[in-house]
């Protein structure tokens, strides 16, 4: 009896997907655990692993097609108890889901195959998510992520309905390949000169979380600029003997989460939120990082981060990035933030206002540091220098109170040894 693959859970609340691409194809034996595809919500990627070992018979689902949790998507049969009728299927399956079908010395190999015993997804959607805390920025990174098939020859309709090809279009590298590249059939184009995508999930989430904002909060963003030669020197210091201690690099991050923790407790009002016609004062401070993800910006959590020491929170960081990069963050790692840092810097942006994740209160946005002439006790003198800006809730913060909290944040940053005595 074939056994039926339906839609996990993946997260409390959602109860729609988007199936993502399919990493086996009909007629592709399995093994236990190889992940078979990839299944997109509004708030994060999960991968549906293989109940057991087998042969995948049917895809119901396509890429791109909703379904809700619990869900039929494929069916398979265990032990390689392949139909004739599935084996024969396998071919026009095939071409549904990845496009035209290639010679078989060209398919791509079985998923364990491909990585060892496990499958990955190889591609996935900045900063994955969109997770609740997706649209914390102003960075936030297309969703749509190439397969990076063969080039497609488009078809054109007949004079007898029948479909005449056409010679293949080149592709340019950083082009989006259309709908029928990544499987299921393209959208109608208004012309020529566009192409239709459908939105993912994640997409449309961070969408909704963009426009909730600017919408429902009074944002208001004050600016200031850091001397990073401090904090560059102590680390430029510490590297290699960091690195060999906790096998993690020793980046700005982990000092401007410090930062961020001591400046929030001077100024507590910055970590609360309303509720309401109330003020939560949140006396835990969870900072969401900003990292890019195989599927766009993903606002990990650092979980009570005033816990947490310098080489914990590099190796956290270290990690999220690696995981939203596989697209194997999961949803409860991208939800509950207090406050949240975006690192436009690393995208070379010099200078930006982020946009507030609801029911925060405000988001700390880093750009580049560049040399840049400053006056030094009435000299002119050449400093790293990094413009930095605090969007914030002017609802329930005052312009004063956001001011004084970026104040703190530059004088931890300029003075380090604040963050360590805690003043």
């Amino acid at each position: 009896m074939p056994l039926e693959l339906k839609v996990p859970s993946v997260g409390e609340s959602i109860t729609e997907v988007q199936i993502g691409a399919w990493l086996v194809q009909v007629g592709q034996p399995v093994r236990k655990d190889d992940s078979l595809v990839e299944i997109e919500s509004d708030k994060a990627t999960a991968e549906l692993p293989s109940p057991a070992d087998g042969v995948i018979t049917k895809i119901v689902k396509q890429r791109g097609d909703k379904a809700e949790v619990g869900e039929i998507i494929a069916y398979m049969e265990e032990n390689g108890a392949a139909t004739t009728a599935a084996a024969s299927d396998a071919a026009p399956a095939a071409r549904d889901q990845n496009g035209p079908a290639r010679p078989a010395a060209e398919q791509p190999a079985p998923a364990a195959a491909r990585t060892g015993g496990q499958a990955t997804s190889g591609t996935q959607a900045a900063p994955a998510k969109a997770p609740s805390t997706a649209g914390a920025s102003h960075q936030q990174a297309a969703p749509a992520a190439p397969l990076a098939p063969a080039p497609v020859a488009p078809v054109a309709p007949g004079p007898s309905g029948t479909q005449a090809s056409t010679p293949a279009r080149k592709v340019h590298p950083t082009t989006r390949p259309r709908r029928a590249e990544l499987g299921g059939e393209a959208p109608p184009a208004a012309s020529e000169d566009e192409e239709v995508v459908p939105m993912s999930l994640l997409r449309q989430r961070t969408a909704e979380r963009l426009v909730e904002a600017q919408q429902t909060q009074a944002l208001l963003t004050t600016f200031n600029e850091i001397d990073m030669s401090a904090v560059m020197a102590l680390r430029n210091e510490n590297r290699d003997l960091f690195k060999e201690a906790y096998g993690a690099k020793l980046g700005f991050m982990s000092f401007f989460v410090k930062a961020v923790v001591q400046s929030l407790k001077h100024v507590p009002v910055v970590n609360a939120e309303i509720r309401g016609t109330n003020i939560v004062y949140r006396n835990h401070y969870d900072i969401g990082v900003a990292v890019g993800g195989g599927k766009g910006l993903v606002v990990p959590v650092l979980r009570h981060a005033e816990r947490l020491s310098f080489a914990e929170i590099e190796q956290e960081i270290a990690d999220f990035s690696t995981r939203a990069q596989a697209n194997q963050l999961k949803v409860e790692e991208l939800q509950g933030g207090t406050f949240t840092i975006s690192n436009g810097g690393v995208y070379g942006s010099l200078l930006s206002t982020p946009i507030v994740n609801p029911p925060q209160s405000g988001i700390l946005g880093l750009h580049a540091i560049q040399d840049r002439p400053v006056a030094r006790a009435g000299q002119v003198v050449i400093r790293p220098m990094m413009y930095v800006a605090l969007t914030y809730d002017h609802r329930l913060v005052d312009g004063r109170e956001a001011v004084t909290f970026l104040k703190k944040v530059k004088e931890c940053i300029e003075e380090p040894a604040r963050m360590l005595l805690e003043l």
